[in-house]
């Protein structure tokens, strides 16, 4: 099949290109704009209890609100804060309600109860239209404007204006990840133009990548994502537009790597230039198919996770491999057909002579003599590092993960901990409501509330609690000890909703929600994930193996290997970040961006690896040979690409918050053991073992070793391109 779409490419090269830019111009320029959702409860399922504890809020208390914003005042001095100081304050808060200031609700005045108890902070809570939280930019813009607005009043007097809270976060995080993004993106296009520039010493075959997936890979992928979110009324999260841009280039640069290392093979060979494009797509487009196939059915099992941000992240990244799948076996070989190959590769000279490999060459025979030593020493590097993770811990504060600690919401946030409790400003809520709709009795409230109280992590439990209109619903605001998206308030939702549940008056059931809630149920829903998603993208993938390599033995140690890769990439992490830099956790998140990318990306220099292996067994050579020739000839390409990509990771280290820095470590470590640790030694030294049997049941179509014939099949000498 792939034969013949090389020569439909070939034939009609031309054509390809323009189709192309007809249809990249055509989707990027009518996909319709989303906005990314930035509330962590719109990913959850209506089925876990801060889901549920929401709604009866909406009902019973459709007038009262979680702020959504939060006004800090203090003085320029750090002094406490004077009458005249309140009476300015007074004044702001205020001029802020007379502005009338588009979706925002309500803003409360300062009082003795939001003032800190040393005098220094006084705080003003701010309501915003729901409506608006669903979109990260229009949440931003109305901070914003708050921000501005607030800090104008507060010229002229003592007092410092500052916003915090969710909609400060918000606004923090979009301009925060904006220049991330620009950060990221610059990277990547430098490292990718220079690295292959490099390797094939040629100025074009380093800007050729970039083409196709920056001018045409990319903004397809953005117009085909586009149209399916609103299709299929999908979810979208901030984080996409960074992955994706890496996602892109990466897995492009390593489609078009794969190509251009065999178009040159077979240039080197006597092929003509056409000829060459054919055969170099019909010899390596089923090792980019089954590649893209994986990568696609890991990233599209997330439509299976509990958490929308999953669901939003896990079919954009599908569709965007596709996307760029198809670029690589359409776009790349007709651009390489209507360029002269001496273009492709100038300024270089000797590119049409075959080099020695010599490093790869001595590899191979290394793996070729002692492939047990070589197996057993690669595992147990596996197993060393995935021993860190067993000390792994994952962390809720998603804020402060991804915002430099300098960012105006982070500051308010650390001075609402000194000033205030800890969890004073998102506290927790337990709604007791009547089952059958009659009113409460309120002589059961105070007892109530002193169980709340009396859980451990609590610090207090507020006696009289707020009643519904119809007396059937009763708000107790519980304050946690802790910080909200910490792991001891989120553990303390357990136990509080085990009390809160229990001692409920009969009659009557209650329902815990407020932020350490909302975390304690993505906890959950991780949890779920975990269980449902792993195994069944784990199953998907090992089907493709088996389809493409015609065999039921290969799959499984494959396999096998990138469960290692996954473990010892996220061992590796936790020993840095928790073990050595002291950090009290990772992101919550990371094993399963960890699975995204090092199990399923790292699956291709795998599947590149094991298809050249079948390639050179299918030619005759024995089982030892053929691990030989493969890591030989497909050796560079692997370490080409597992650089280039490991390398375009490591660019979320320089975006300057601790999240992308986890990240960046450790996609640029798990892509390093994928390409170098498992394609290079692992899987060539347990293939050369089994011998014929890793190719069960289909090793029927090897033939048996022939030195004379394999002898015949050496390249030809080099003829012209």
């Amino acid at each position: 099949m792939f034969h013949r779409i090389g020569q439909f490419v070939v034939k009609r090269a031309w054509w390809v290109i323009a189709a192309w830019v007809v249809g990249m111009i055509a989707i990027a320029a009518t996909a319709p704009t989303i906005s990314a959702q930035t509330d962590e409860a719109s990913f959850l399922p209506k089925h876990y209890e801060s889901i549920q504890a929401a709604t009866v809020q909406e009902k019973a208390f459709p007038t009262s609100f979680t702020p959504s914003a939060m006004a800090l005042f203090e003085r320029n001095d750090g002094a406490p804060l004077t009458a005249k100081d309140k009476d300015d304050i007074a004044k702001v808060v205020q001029g802020l309600t007379d502005k009338k200031i588009e979706a925002v609700e309500k803003i409360v005045p300062v009082s003795d109860q939001t003032t800190s108890k040393d005098g220094k902070y006084a705080l003003s809570m701010i309501a915003i239209d729901k409506t608006k939280q669903q979109d990260s930019k229009a949440f931003g813009d109305v901070a914003k404007k708050l921000r501005e607005d607030g800090k104008s009043l507060a010229q002229g007097t003592d007092v410092k204006f500052q916003l915090g809270g969710n909609a400060a976060q918000a606004l923090d995080q979009t301009e925060s990840s904006g220049n991330a993004d620009a950060v990221i993106a610059m990277s990547t296009v430098l490292l990718v133009a220079i690295i292959v520039g490099i390797i094939f010493r040629s100025i074009l075959a380093g800007i050729l990548p970039l083409l196709i997936t920056l001018f045409f890979a990319f903004p397809t992928s953005n117009g085909v994502i586009s149209y399916a979110t609103k299709a299929f009324d999908l979810d979208s999260t901030p984080i996409l537009s960074a992955i994706l841009i890496v996602v892109v280039l990466g897995v492009g640069t390593d489609y078009f790597l794969f190509l251009l290392f065999r178009y040159r093979e077979r240039l080197r060979a006597g092929d003509d230039r056409k000829t060459a494009v054919a055969n170099a797509v019909g010899r390596v487009g089923e090792a980019i198919a089954s590649a893209a196939g994986a990568v696609t059915i890991a990233f599209a099992a997330l439509i299976l996770s509990s958490l929308g941000m999953f669901k939003a992240l896990g079919p954009a990244l599908a569709i965007a491999v596709v996307v760029t799948a198809i670029a690589a076996l359409t776009l790349a070989p007709a651009l390489l057909t209507v360029l002269p190959a001496r273009a492709v590769f100038w300024p270089g000279k000797k590119w049409l002579n075959e080099p020695s490999n010599a490093r790869f060459a001595a590899l191979g025979r290394t793996v070729e003599k002692r492939p047990a030593f070589v197996a057993i020493a690669s595992g147990a590097v596996l197993v060393a590092l995935s021993a860190g993770a067993l000390n792994y811990n994952g962390i809720f504060d998603l804020a402060g993960s991804s915002m430099p600690k300098t960012a105006e919401s982070m500051v308010v946030q650390d001075k609402l901990a000194t000033g205030f409790s800890a969890g004073a400003a998102q506290p927790t809520h337990v709604y007791l409501s009547s089952t059958a709709g009659a009113k409460l009795d309120p002589g059961a409230f105070e007892s109530y509330a002193g169980k709340l109280g009396s859980v451990p992590g609590i610090a207090q439990a507020a006696p009289k609690p707020q009643l519904s209109a119809d007396g059937a619903t009763a708000d107790f605001t519980v304050i946690m000890k802790d910080a909200p998206d910490s792991n001891a308030a989120i553990d303390a939702v357990t136990e509080l909703r085990d009390v809160a549940h229990a001692s409920a008056p009969a009659g009557t059931e209650a329902k815990v929600g407020g932020l350490s809630a909302i975390y304690k149920d993505i906890n959950l829903a991780m949890t779920h994930d975990y269980e449902l998603v792993f195994p069944v993208a784990g199953l998907l993938i090992l089907l493709i193996l088996g389809l493409q390599l015609r065999s039921v033995v290969a799959p499984w140690y494959l396999m096998a290997s990138v469960g290692l890769g996954f473990t010892a990439t996220l061992g590796a992490a936790t020993v840095l970040f928790q073990s050595i830099k002291g950090e009290a956790g990772m992101m919550f998140m990371l094993p399963i961006l960890i699975y995204l990318f090092v199990v399923a990306i790292g699956t291709d220099y795998n599947i590149l690896i094991i298809a050249r292996l079948r390639e050179e067994a299918r030619e005759g050579r024995s089982p030892r040979e053929a691990a030989r020739e493969a890591l030989r000839h497909g050796g560079p390409t692997v370490a080409a690409a597992g650089f280039i990509l490991a390398a375009s990771f490591a660019t979320f280290m320089l975006a300057g918050n601790v999240f992308m820095l986890e990240f960046g470590f450790a996609m640029a470590f798990g892509i390093a053991v994928a390409a170098f640790v498992m394609a290079m030694f692992f899987t060539p030294a347990i293939t050369a073992l089994l011998g014929k049997k890793a190719w069960w049941p289909g090793h029927g179509a090897m033939p048996d070793h022939d030195p004379e014939a394999v002898e015949q099949r050496e390249p030809l000498s080099v003829g012209k391109a």
